[in-house]
């Protein structure tokens, strides 16, 4: 009897492990079929830029006070910190390259990225799904008009050309809030400070991070735009789906911040 029980739970198991492979892979490849269909509306110029403006304010400009409070934060944090420790070494003096390297390579493009699919990413799905369920997308077909092209393809561009733009911003942003530290707190004369912050900053330490942004631009639209697309379940689903686009855009943001960033140090230095 106990053996019995103990095969109908590895069977259950088992059944439960198939389901959950099967439905990755199918979400995976309709994922990918998705963009597919977005990417031959961009490469056969279908694109609708009175769309992709105001999608570029409702994203971007819209999203400009929360980056830059953040930014602000983290930049300052980031120098007290930095302060703190480097000053036991007697070298504060270096709390501008601390600060200055650590946000144009690694930390604004990140951090930025999940503000901006909290933020911008949220809604994007939010807006996709309630279309969805509210058949919009069905009457935008019956009326001869492709959806993906009508309302996917103006918010992923949007997407893709947004974030570098609120990235460099929340750079900028960031070392201000690390300069504002270092002169009031660590005391370091403003025009060492600024040198300090120039000299350290070089062409590939810049485009490395700005060439992450492109990236994750494009990959918080993809999820978060195919999410709301294939959004089920009423409104309730409407907010499942929207968890979901912003939990995968976290994830795949860390993952390929990694692989990007191993990337980078190898071939470019």
């Amino acid at each position: 009897m106990a053996d019995a029980e103990r095969e109908a739970e590895r069977t259950i198991a088992m059944s439960f492990l198939i389901r959950y492979i099967s439905d990755f892979l199918v979400g995976t490849g309709n994922a990918l079929f998705f963009l597919r269909d977005v990417l031959f509306c961009v490469v056969r110029g279908r694109i609708r830029w009175a769309e992709v403006l105001k999608q570029i304010y409702e994203q971007g400009v819209q999203s400009v006070v929360i980056i830059a409070l953040a930014s602000f934060a983290s930049g300052a944090v980031l120098a007290l910190q930095g302060y703190v420790m480097l000053n036991r070494f007697g070298a504060k003096e270096y709390v501008a390259q601390l600060v200055a390297l650590s946000l144009v390579r690694e930390l604004s493009p990140v951090f930025g990225s999940f503000i901006f699919s909290g933020k911008a990413g949220a809604r994007l799905a939010a807006e996709l799904g309630t279309m969805n369920v509210n058949d919009q997308m069905l009457a935008t077909r019956t009326l001869g008009v492709d959806p993906v092209e009508f309302l996917v393809v103006p918010r992923m561009v949007a997407c893709f050309l947004v974030l570098p733009g609120l990235i460099v911003f929340s750079e900028l942003v960031g070392i201000f809030g690390g300069y504002f530290i270092g002169i009031y707190d660590a005391h370091i004369p403003s025009a060492t400070y600024i040198h300090q912050t120039l000299r350290s900053i070089g062409y590939v330490d810049f485009f490395s991070g700005f060439f992450k942004t492109l990236f994750f631009g494009l990959l918080i639209g993809w999820v978060c735009c195919y999410q709301g697309f294939y959004t089920r379940g009423g409104s309730l689903g409407v907010g499942q789906y929207t968890t979901k686009a912003v939990a995968f855009s976290y994830i795949l943001i860390v993952i390929s911040n990694m692989i990007l960033t191993k990337l980078i140090l190898t071939f470019w230095g």
